[in-house]
């Protein structure tokens, strides 16, 4: 019978590496760890293979010619996007950029605290009773790279329920079809990706996978443990993770990499 040798995380010692698979080290610097998962990735230039915009876009431009039923961000303040996008293109100018995230727009669900947005988790009060005062863990990996956190968007209230449905601050529209709901209970962060605006979000799962379902998107629920849940509102127990939606697997990858890892007090 062989012997193994089994580590903390449930790793085989003793067993060669797969080919093709490189491990990251979730003790390991985003930016680091990053640059290790862009390596595994194929090149690939995205101009040479977009050639028409996509159908969700083209309606998601034709919508947004009225006056929008809801708004996809419940806070963002402008000043704020300007001075981060300011400073990243100082980096770019200084030849000085952090990764190739720097200065990708990213939004983040409002039950993840991005300081100095409130985290109201889709109600009107909860920020008064929970004040934020710094990034949440994941947040923070992410603004390490240089990534522009533009504000917290839209959810179901508290995340309970499935549709995206928001009687406090409107229902975010599916892009494909505005009269559909985009699935909850991150309806804001799936629209936002799905009509082109910006190329990821952060949200929690519970309910990652139903609304980038709905909208044609990637969403990557990891396994427990593997992402820091320091700074999550919604804490589900082991049910509840923070991770990654984006319009490409290779996306996902980038910044799945970015904010791996965890800590003992978020387990």
């Amino acid at each position: 019978m062989p012997s193994y040798t089994i580590d903390r995380n449930g790793m085989n010692l003793n067993s060669e590496p797969e080919a093709g698979v490189v491990l990251l080290e979730k003790d390991g610097k985003p930016v680091a760890r990053f640059e290790l998962a862009l390596k595994c990735l194929a090149d690939y230039d995205p101009r040479k293979e977009l050639k028409l915009q996509s159908a969700s876009s083209q309606q998601w431009m034709k919508f947004n010619h009225k006056k929008p039923p809801a708004p996809l961000l419940i806070s963002y303040d402008p000043e704020h996007i300007r001075m981060q996008a300011a400073a990243s293109t100082q980096r770019f100018e200084e030849g000085k950029t952090l990764s190739i995230l720097d200065g990708i727009f990213v939004a983040v669900k409002d039950d993840i605290d991005c300081y100095p947005h409130p985290s109201k988790g889709g109600t009107t009060f909860f920020h008064e009773i929970r004040p934020v005062e710094e990034d949440a863990t994941s947040v923070s990996r992410l603004r390490s790279c240089g990534v522009i956190l533009v504000g917290k968007a839209n959810m179901h209230e508290l995340g309970l329920g499935t549709t995206g449905n928001n009687p406090n601050y409107g229902t975010a529209r599916n892009p494909h079809d505005p009269k559909r709901y985009t699935g909850g209970s991150l309806s804001g962060p799936a629209a936002i990706v799905s009509s082109g605006l910006f190329s990821a979000a952060l949200g929690t799962d519970g309910s990652i996978r139903i609304p980038s379902s709905l909208c044609g998107v990637v969403g990557l629920k990891s396994t427990y443990g593997r992402t820091d849940m320091t700074g999550s509102v919604c804490d589900s127990g082991t049910v509840e993770i923070i991770g990654v939606i984006t319009s490409t697997v290779e996306d996902a990858i980038h910044v799945y990499a970015a904010i791996l890892g965890s800590s003992i007090k978020s387990l």
